[in-house]
């Protein structure tokens, strides 16, 4: 089995108005950092990557803040293939 560590770019997008408003949590793609033969060496390789992310991102604005502008990344592991984007379906509100 092969297990990718892809890198993506998170922002926020409205779900609609229900209860409120809701948002919920997207990614594009910016590029695959890893390939990896074990799921275990794949969340280490993805672990180190979001530690150093949040290192180079600590000035950055949070994604849930109004201000927010763009530029925070995050690594998340898929097995074969990354998507180019998540999630690939939008959520309904329940």
């Amino acid at each position: 089995m092969r297990y990718l560590v892809a890198l993506y770019e998170i922002d926020r997008a409205y779900g609609g108005p229900e209860e409120g408003g809701w948002w919920f949590d997207t990614g594009e793609l910016v590029r695959l950092l890893a390939l990896a033969p074990t799921e275990a060496r794949a969340q280490a390789l993805a672990e180190r990557a979001n530690r150093l992310l949040d290192r180079l991102q600590r000035h950055r604005r949070h994604v849930d803040s109004v201000l927010y502008d763009g530029g925070r990344f995050t690594a998340i592991v898929y097995e074969w293939t990354a998507p180019a984007a998540f999630p690939e379906t939008r959520p309904q509100y329940a």
